[in-house]
C-alpha cells in the first residue's frame, strides 16, 4: 500500500497573523514538497456547509437523465452546468465514472456575475467555456443547492486568499522577480475562478471484476488500475482548495429526488425537502482516495481531515514562477466493489483559483492564461 503522507497543517489564524514560518512554507510548497497545504480551524460554519454540498453531488449525480440533460452546456465545452462522460483522461479514453457539475466563481468579486466579463481578445464566440453564465437547477429540483455552492466556495477562497498570501512572503524572497503579491492578487480579484463539484459513482459489483488479493496494497506495485476514478493529471489553475471527500453508502442511504415534471417549461411537483445524507465514518476500502506523485517520484496518499481545507498546487502557479512551484500531479483511486456491501460513491468539491483570461502566465513567451486554459481544455474533451 502506498504510504500516507503527513501534508504541512497549518492554522488558519497563523494566516491571519502572517506568523506561518517560511521553513514550513518551503515544506508544503518548496523544491522537495507534495504541493499541498492543509488549513485547520476554519470557520465553524464550513462543517456544516461541506456536509449538505457534498450530499447535494449524490442527489445531482442520481437525477433522471433528462434533468441533467438540461444542465449541459456543450458549447462551453461543459465547463459550465452538468457533464458525464465528455472528458477524456489517459490513453484516450472517455472518463465514466464520474459527474462533475462546474459554476463560475465570479460572485466572489461581484455577486451580480455569473461569469467573467468578455475582453477584445475573449469573448462569448470564442472562448464560451470562461464566458458562459452558470447554469442552475432549479429550486423545485435541488432546493438550496446555488446557495449552499456559492456560500461554501466563498469561504474556500476566502481561506485561499490568506494562503496565497503566505505563498507570496515565500516566493518574493525565494524566487527572483516574482511579482510582489500576485497570488493574493489573483484568488481575490478574478473572475476566472471555477468550481467543481464531483460525484464519483459507485463501482457495480455486477460489471466490475472481484478484486484480486492484495489489491488494496498494488498501488505502488503495479496495479494498472490504480488511478480508476480520476486518471493522474495536473490542475492547470494557481492553487486548487480542496474539501475532503465525503463517501456515501448509497445502498443503505437514497440519494434519489423526486424530479418536477417539465411540461412547456415549467416546473410542478415541488420535491420535498433535501436533508443532508449519512456520511461514511470512513471508505470501505482504505486504499481508495486522494493520491500524489511526489516531487522525489514517490507515490504518496493523502488524507485531508473533515473539518479542514487543503489547497494545492496547479501548472499556471508553476508557470509563472518559472518551475519554482511545481504543479502536483494526483489522482483518485476508487473503492473497490468487492470491499464493500453496498454501493459507494465518493463526493467532493474543489474550487480552482486562477488568473483572469487576460493576464499573462509565461512572461517570456507572452502567454495568456486563457490562451494556456483553451490548450487544456481541447486535450480534455472529447471530440
Amino acid at each position: 500500500m502506498a504510504p500516507l503522507a503527513q501534508a504541512v497543517t497549518v492554522s488558519l489564524q497563523d494566516l491571519k497573523d502572517g506568523t506561518v514560518s517560511l521553513d514550513a512554507l518551503r515544506e508544503a510548497f518548496g523544491p522537495d514538497s507534495l504541493g499541498i497545504l492543509i488549513v485547520k480551524d476554519v470557520p465553524e460554519e464550513f462543517a456544516s456547509l461541506r456536509h449538505h454540498l457534498l450530499s447535494y453531488s449524490s442527489y445531482l449525480g442520481n437525477l433522471p437523465k433528462p434533468t441533467l440533460d438540461g444542465l449541459e452546456n456543450e458549447k462551453a465545452k461543459y465547463l459550465t452546468g452538468w457533464s458525464l462522460g465528455k472528458e477524456t483522461l489517459k490513453n484516450g479514453q472517455v472518463d465514466t465514472l464520474k459527474g462533475s457539475f462546474y459554476a463560475n466563481c465570479a460572485f466572489y468579486v461581484d455577486p451580480a456575475l455569473s461569469c467573467a466579463a468578455p475582453t477584445e481578445q475573449f469573448n462569448t464566440e470564442n472562448f464560451p467555456e470562461y464566458l458562459s453564465p452558470n447554469i442552475w437547477p432549479g429550486e423545485a429540483t435541488l432546493p438550496g443547492f446555488k446557495a449552499t455552492f456559492e456560500q461554501l466556495c466563498r469561504l474556500i477562497i476566502d481561506v485561499g486568499v490568506l494562503v496565497a498570501r503566505g505563498c507570496d512572503s515565500f516566493a518574493e524572497k525565494e524566487i527572483p522577480g516574482y511579482p510582489s503579491g500576485y497570488l493574493e492578487r489573483v484568488v481575490r480579484t478574478s473572475t476566472t475562478t471555477k468550481a467543481r463539484l464531483l460525484h464519483y459513482f459507485p463501482e457495480d459489483p455486477a460489471t466490475v471484476p472481484s478484486a484480486p488479493t492484495g489489491a488494496s496494497e498494488m498501488v505502488n506495485g503495479g496495479d494498472l488500475n490504480e488511478d480508476d476514478w480520476c486518471a493522474t493529471h495536473l490542475d492547470h489553475g494557481c492553487l486548487t482548495g480542496l474539501t475532503s471527500a465525503m463517501f456515501v453508502d448509497e445502498a443503505k442511504t437514497s440519494p434519489f429526488v423526486t424530479a418536477p415534471a417539465f411540461e412547456h417549461g415549467e416546473e410542478s411537483a415541488m420535491p420535498p425537502p433535501l436533508v443532508p445524507l449519512p456520511e461514511l465514518a470512513a471508505s470501505p476500502d482504505p486504499a481508495a482516495g486522494l493520491y500524489i506523485k511526489s516531487r522525489t517520484g514517490q507515490t504518496v496518499q493523502v488524507k485531508i481531515p473533515r473539518d479542514c481545507i487543503a489547497f494545492q498546487t496547479g501548472e499556471a502557479l508553476e508557470r509563472i514562477t518559472g518551475g519554482k512551484f511545481k504543479a502536483v500531479p494526483h489522482f483518485v483511486r476508487g473503492a473497490r466493489a468487492a470491499l464493500s456491501d453496498g454501493r459507494v460513491a465518493r463526493n467532493t468539491l474543489a474550487v480552482f483559483t486562477q488568473p483572469n483570461l487576460g493576464d499573462e502566465v509565461d512572461m517570456e513567451q507572452h502567454v495568456t492564461f486563457g490562451e494556456f486554459a483553451r490548450g487544456i481544455v481541447a486535450k480534455n474533451t472529447v471530440s
